[in-house]
């Protein structure tokens, strides 16, 4: 490929030295006429900034105005309490739509202000909704009751506890998150922003009935989402809380084919079944950890 490349450069240099007539560069016999050269680095030594090796630790890294840190991601408990913040029964879903490019692009290091626009093309209120859930799981995490800030979960809470099993069950322990049901999300592009839009104001899981891509699924699972999937119609609607027991030991056991979950509305109580399909070993520790940041920063 050199070589191809290095003939038509000669080609090209004849040509140009015979006024633009097309010319072989075997016209020409100067090709072993190689002037001497010096390489001069000194104009890459003083525009380019040479960091390796000369790390400066005792010195604080500054940061510009839109470059934020990542909030702090819960790890997972035993049970869950998802919030339906989004329902998109489009046949298929694209990651545009859960995260627009173009004006975006700006707040690519400011993982909070560019979560602003999740899903503002096709649910405008589903940002506000999320955060709202957001809030509660920080007030749990906080030791306080989320039931003060969300009055609704007083008789959410009496109903988890008459379901089987879940008498003695301690709720300040059950981790609360938005979820998105979508029929086949994750179409098109690859980026991740797509699935820590989500997760970074609240997000813990999305249920489908399929995903559209590896990619997107394995991006959810990096950000620590559970990927749900369900046979049946969803017939739980925006606003609904639905409150999945066990799901921790479901995904440390790797019995994922058939998890038991409840939708819970203020008069009623509907079971229903999840399952989520083949995840390695790693990927469960992740979403167990609560994310891939937190999965790595307790490796060290």
């Amino acid at each position: 490929m050199a070589a191809v490349a290095l003939m038509d450069a000669r080609s090209i240099a004849a040509t140009a030295a015979n006024g633009g007539v097309l010319t072989s560069a075997e016209a020409f016999d100067c090709w072993g006429d190689i002037p001497d050269y010096q390489f001069d680095s000194s104009v890459y030594k003083k525009r380019i900034y040479q960091g390796f090796n000369q790390e400066q630790k005792e010195k604080e890294l500054v940061c510009g105005p839109n470059i934020k840190d990542w909030p702090e991601m819960s790890a997972l408990t035993e049970n869950i309490l998802l919030k339906v913040c989004s329902k998109i029964m489009d046949e298929v879903t694209t990651t545009d739509e859960l995260i627009p490019s173009g004006e975006t692009a700006s707040y690519r290091s400011n993982p909070l202000g560019l979560a602003e626009f999740t899903l503002s093309r096709r649910d405008p209120a589903y940002v506000e909704r999320s955060k709202c859930t957001d809030r509660l799981e920080k007030a749990r995490t906080a030791g306080k009751s989320p039931a003060e800030l969300e009055p609704e979960l007083t008789k959410i809470y009496e109903s988890i506890k008459k379901l089987p099993g879940m008498e003695t069950i301690e709720l300040s322990d059950t981790e609360i998150g938005s979820m998105i049901y979508a029929i086949k999300p994750g179409d098109g592009s690859a980026r991740e922003q797509a699935a820590s839009c989500q997760r970074v104001i609240g997000g813990l899981a999305n249920i489908t009935r399929e995903y559209a891509t590896k990619r997107y699924r394995s991006n959810v699972i990096n950000w620590g989402m559970l990927p749900f999937q369900m046979k049946e119609e969803p017939e739980f609607e925006t606003g609904d809380y639905i409150f999945v027991p066990g799901v921790r030991t479901a995904l440390e056991s790797g019995n994922m084919s058939d998890i038991t979950a409840y939708v819970m509305k203020e008069d009623s109580v509907q079971e229903i079944h999840l399952y989520i399909t083949d995840m390695t070993q790693e990927e469960r520790e992740i979403v167990k950890a609560g994310s891939l940041i937190n999965y790595n920063r307790k490796r060290k």
